[in-house]
């Protein structure tokens, strides 16, 4: 019995000895075999992988001027486990943080690995750059990375060159190629044409000492890769252009989209207020952001892109259009006008001007109460079964010309809106409560109608081309290569007729020669076009020009608005006139015009508050 005891006690210790020998055995194995974490920690301890940051693509204006390039910067990364016997104080003096920062980051970079490379303090620039590493080999566990930043040279085109700016966790999240602290395009071409612009990021394997110094390259750089620099961007944009229509509309809000017409490139394209690019460029981008998102007249905003104004009288050009293709309008068709609309009781209300008009004569004297008897004719036409299918085929018509919906411009934001529905006034005024009288305003640009800047060039692009237009774009090239896609080189064509134009175009001319924009006529220029007076329910009305020049084979299209201006011939007209001579010519021969424009400062009446205590 004793024995048999004894036999037992024997085998369960000699089975506790075998378990645990199985279970070192079996974390031996994991650790040398399938964990490889020790492995890589070994060999962080003296090899160090630096990531080789492509050089971004530049990018140039149509004539080969460098818009946009890079600058060297500096990252400071830090492996936390090497740091020891550093002088806090005299380093945080070196790279200009307070200590309780250092703190902070240090505390961050140790959350992120103790053993792994983080960020510690980005973009540093030359002069910090250069005195830091005079010191270095003071700070075990600090090392630079060399990186770039973008910088503008004429400080113009913000809105349409866009910035760029540190990628989010979800693009991190969703993204193969993007790493925590890398940079991306958060707007304009650098937004829609990042994957050509980032270019593809290399990497070195370094050896360090235990201190965490650079000895060189791991077996002669044998596990090294490339980076390949982003492919450079020529654009459509004319600098010069560009700056003389940002300096035209200083002090002044609104936009100025030109276009030509031939191409769909985009020539130039102003919002007003706008700001200096480089603003949004190294550490303190997120600081001057802030401050331009609440400066007044939002300078960040592209009111060129994304502004609906009412087209107003520039509206009845396509009018006189879509009622010639109806069948309802001729050239010789005059209406009367009693200084306004006689059957609305003299409203909309005209100017003083010779009638009964023709097509011609009315576009000449922009005569709104012509433009409501043609409204009228179209959307009271007979052959429709109902007056909501006239409408349709009048929205239908409206659309063709690239209003209402999205073009597909090369740029990350587009309005898709500003044509009324049925939908939206039978919940205004009730299903079959609704006729062409009610929706009057929309003869003359006005009620629900909305067009940005760019839309407005693009109608003035089509009638210059007798009908048609081409997607407008930034982008002419994208490295060597002509810019070749099939959307920007189709011919998108309007449902009327080309043989309509001709009498539209000719009225005008006239507008120009003699008409109610005469006062910015150039000499030798056969300009075209219309103003436009948009009532604006916020104050006085918006002043808007658009046209094209010259009159046979154009090269420019453009439109032009000015809030808060007054008359379309005051300020619009001139400024487009301006941009128009000096794009075909280079020079300006009205000196005196371009100085009271330039100096010009058309501002909204701020709002006083107003205390109503007593």
């Amino acid at each position: 019995m004793i024995q048999s005891v004894s036999t037992n006690r024997r085998y369960i210790i000699i089975a506790i000895f075998l378990s645990v020998g199985i279970i070192y055995l079996a974390r031996f194995f994991y650790i040398q075999v399938i964990d490889d974490s020790y492995i890589k920690s070994a060999q962080h301890n003296f090899l160090r992988p630096v990531t080789q940051f492509p050089s971004r693509g530049l990018v140039y204006d149509r004539k080969g001027k460098l818009l946009v390039y890079n600058e060297p910067v500096y990252d400071l990364m830090v492996t936390p486990k090497l740091i020891k016997g550093m002088d806090t104080a005299e380093f945080c003096a070196l790279i200009g943080i307070a200590r309780e920062e250092f703190d902070k980051k240090l505390r961050l970079a140790k959350k992120y690995s103790r053993d792994l490379p983080s960020p510690f303090e980005k973009q540093l620039s030359k002069e910090t750059y250069g005195t830091l590493m005079e010191k270095l080999d003071d700070f075990p566990g600090f090392f630079v990375q060399p990186r770039t930043l973008r910088r503008y040279n004429d400080r113009t085109a913000a809105h349409l060159l866009g910035d760029i700016g540190e990628v989010d966790s979800a693009t991190v999240k969703d993204s193969k190629y993007y790493r925590d602290g890398d940079y991306i395009g958060k707007s304009g071409i650098e937004l829609t044409y990042e994957p050509e612009l980032r270019g593809k990021r290399g990497s070195k394997l370094m050896m360090v000492d235990v201190h965490g110094r650079l000895m060189g390259s791991f077996e002669n750089g044998k596990y090294d890769t490339l980076a390949e620099g982003g492919e450079n961007l020529t654009t459509s944009i004319d600098a010069g252009l560009q700056s003389y229509g940002e300096e035209l509309m200083q002090n002044k809000i609104g936009g100025i989209v030109a276009i030509e017409p031939s191409t769909g490139e985009i020539l130039a394209m102003v919002s007003s207020p706008s700001y200096d690019p480089n603003l949004l460029v190294g550490r303190l981008r997120a600081q001057n952001y802030g401050k331009l998102l609440t400066t007044d007249n939002n300078p960040l905003y592209n009111r060129a892109l994304l502004s609906s104004y009412p087209p107003g009288s520039t509206f009845k050009i396509i009018m006189s259009l879509v009622a010639q293709q109806e069948g309802v309008l001729f050239p010789e068709t005059r209406y009367p006008c009693a200084m306004g609309y006689p059957p609305g009781g003299g409203k909309p209300a005209c100017e003083a001007h010779p009638s009964p008009c023709d097509l011609a004569m009315a576009i000449t004297y922009s005569c709104n109460s012509y433009f409501c008897y043609v409204f009228k004719s179209v959307l009271d036409k007979k052959g429709f079964n109902s007056f909501e299918e006239s409408f349709t085929s009048w929205r239908k018509h409206i659309l063709s010309f690239g209003l209402g919906r999205k073009l597909g411009v090369d740029l990350p934001t587009e309005l898709g809106i500003g044509v009324p529905t049925i939908e939206h006034y039978d919940k205004v005024f009730g299903e079959g409560h609704w006729k062409s009288s009610t929706i009057l305003s929309l003869a003359i640009g006005q009620g629900e109608m909305g067009v940005s800047p760019l839309k407005m060039a693009n109608v003035m692009a089509t009638v210059a081309n007798r009908g048609y237009y081409y997607i407008p774009h930034v982008v002419k090239a994208i490295g060597d290569k002509q810019f070749q896609f099939e959307k920007y080189t189709t011919k998108n064509y309007t449902d009327v007729e080309s043989k309509y134009f001709d009498i539209v175009i000719v009225g005008m001319e006239d507008v120009v020669q003699s008409g109610t924009a005469a006062a910015s006529k150039v000499s030798g220029i056969d300009i075209c076009g219309k103003t436009g007076t948009a009532q604006n329910p916020s104050g006085k009305s918006h002043s808007v020009f658009v046209g094209f020049a010259p009159k046979d084979n154009p090269k420019i299209a453009i439109a032009v608005v000015v809030e808060h201006a007054g008359w379309g011939a005051e300020w619009a007209a001139p400024i487009a006139s301006l941009m128009i001579e000096k794009y075909l010519t280079g020079t300006i021969t009205r000196p005196e015009i371009e100085k009271r424009i330039k100096n010009g400062v058309i501002l909204p009446v701020p709002k006083v508050a107003v205390n109503n205590e007593r």
